[in-house]
């Protein structure tokens, strides 16, 4: 790991615009200073969604200086040396993802594209706040976890787990 005190996670989906990006932003903030947090796509939109932008106000959180990237930017060599991955799309989870710098553990947090809701333009602002409440839920999860005392294998069950709950 990168140090005892703060790790280095990034959030993978294929268009980087909303479930990425909501990640994030939670881990950044839940985080308190532990996790330095970014998102990447596979195949970057080249825009963050206005819902997800929106979803990040509701839950009080800043919205400002988020953009849509893509992975390679946290593959080369001036790329952080990572802990964790986390692919939150099951496209993103099964592409052939780049060699990540640090050796980081790996995990799949998959869920539904928010974007791809249907219905009412309240609908489809519920599917974003349901896709950040379960996002949140799965980072403050991962904070209970004993990083510091856990071995690398049982760390990386236990972020596995995470994301089949």
């Amino acid at each position: 790991m990168s140090s005892p005190q703060t790790y280095k996670v990034l959030f993978v989906c294929t268009g980087n615009s909303a479930r990425s990006i909501l990640a994030e932003a939670l881990m950044k903030q839940l985080g308190q200073g532990r996790f330095q947090a970014f998102s990447a796509g596979s195949h970057p939109s080249g825009s963050v969604h206005p819902l997800a932008l929106q979803t990040l106000q509701w839950l009080g959180l800043p919205s400002e200086g988020y953009r849509s990237k893509g992975w390679e930017e946290f593959s080369g060599p001036q790329a952080p040396a990572l802990d964790f991955v986390f692919t939150v799309c099951d496209r993103a989870a099964g592409e052939l993802c780049p060699v990540w710098p640090g050796q980081p553990l790996t995990a799949h947090w998959g869920l539904p594209d928010p974007a791809a809701a249907q219905g009412t333009p309240e609908q489809q602002l519920q599917a974003f706040h349901d896709t950040a409440l379960a996002l949140k839920r799965r980072i403050e999860l991962m904070l209970a976890l004993p990083l510091s005392t856990l071995d690398r294998m049982s760390l990386q069950q236990a972020v596995r787990d995470i994301g089949q709950a």
